[in-house]
């Protein structure tokens, strides 16, 4: 009878073997407990591998217009805040201009003057209202400010400078000459007309506007772009401009009583064509804001199917994961305990 003998060495190493596979499955399984997928989804899918691949690829574009709506809703709603101050003023200005009807006290002229001098401030400032570092009425110019201020006095702005010139060729006097008591309706209205033909020509964009007429554009979603904002060249801009330069400059200029209704009757036509069009531009965005809500119902839906079926491919039984967990545990403790035995076997214990 022939007797064989096993080293514990050899009964060590086969327990170390163990050991470290069990250790490599384990952090395996932990992964994909935690993250509900494959650990290595090609080993898993094989030939499957580049169908997961452009699911994730197009999941990643859906969640990437997401932000951008996101952006742009909050572009759409700077916007609609800028152009309702718009309107605001433009409406308080037109409530100073009608009340002035038939008033010819000084006092009241001056303060109405002040009172239409900060609606132009307040159009002023939210012409040239700007959102993350791009300015919102300036078109496709985003990085330049649109609109210029006609109060600028250092230098005196272009606008200013080119009433100024226009008045003086027009009249044969400036504004502070006496002379202008003599002005007629006539002669009034023809310089408001002239006025006009410049705000709405190209003189606006050499005095007044910076901005291009061509507005900024977002992409919603894979087939759709949408009018994020609007810009200062529209004519319901022009015209508030040309109805508060008008009130601030004419209205309080000691002229009868006929050419300064020509004046105020002017200024509040301009004005109500200033609130209709401003009123137009933010109703043209509210239809944006309300595609762009549409756009992320879509893709939500998108999303979710994306989502499912790279789940369907990828996802693992987390339960039975859970399950593996704690097999693997039990045999790694296990193993822990034996290989702590075998490495006590010593002849020397037993001498």
């Amino acid at each position: 009878m022939k007797a064989s003998f096993v080293s514990n060495m050899s009964l060590q190493n086969a327990m170390r073997i163990t050991v470290a596979s069990a250790q490599k499955e384990m952090l395996k399984v932990q992964e994909e407990s935690v993250t509900g997928r494959h650990a290595d989804v090609g080993a898993e899918l094989g030939a499957k591998t580049a169908r997961t691949l452009n699911l994730h690829r197009d999941l990643q574009r859906m969640e990437s217009l997401k932000s951008t709506n996101a952006l742009t809703t909050q572009r759409l709603a700077a916007s609609q805040e800028a152009l309702g101050q718009m309107s605001t003023a433009a409406n308080d200005a037109m409530g100073v201009l009608i009340a002035l009807s038939g008033i010819t006290s000084a006092d009241q002229l001056q303060l109405a003057k002040r009172n239409i001098g900060d609606a132009l401030s307040t159009f002023t400032a939210a012409a040239n209202t700007s959102f993350s570092g791009e300015y919102l009425f300036a078109g496709i110019n985003s990085d330049v400010m649109p609109f210029n201020d006609y109060d600028q006095t250092s230098p005196v702005s272009d606008a200013k400078t080119a009433f100024d010139a226009a008045f003086l060729a027009h009249f044969g006097f400036d504004q502070t000459d006496a002379a202008v008591s003599t002005i007629d309706p006539t002669d009034m209205q023809s310089f408001i007309d002239a006025l006009e033909t410049d705000f709405m020509g190209v003189n606006w964009e050499n005095n007044w506007s910076n901005a291009s007429s061509e507005n900024m554009n977002s992409r919603i979603s894979a087939s759709e772009t949408v009018q994020s904002s609007t810009n200062t060249n529209v004519d319901g801009m022009r015209h508030m401009a040309l109805g508060l330069v008008i009130g601030k400059e004419l209205l309080a200029l000691n002229i009868s009583e006929a050419s300064r209704k020509v004046v105020s009757d002017a200024a509040i036509d301009y004005m109500g064509r200033a609130v209709s069009g401003i009123d137009g531009e933010r109703s043209k965005l509210g239809i944006s804001e309300s595609r762009v809500t549409q756009a992320n119902t879509s893709l939500d839906a998108q999303i979710t199917i994306l989502s499912t079926s790279i789940k369907d491919m990828e996802g693992i039984d987390t339960y039975e994961a859970a399950t593996r967990v704690t097999t693997l545990e039990s045999q790694l403790s296990l193993a822990y305990t034996l290989t702590s035995r075998i490495q006590n076997l010593s002849l020397l214990n037993y001498l």
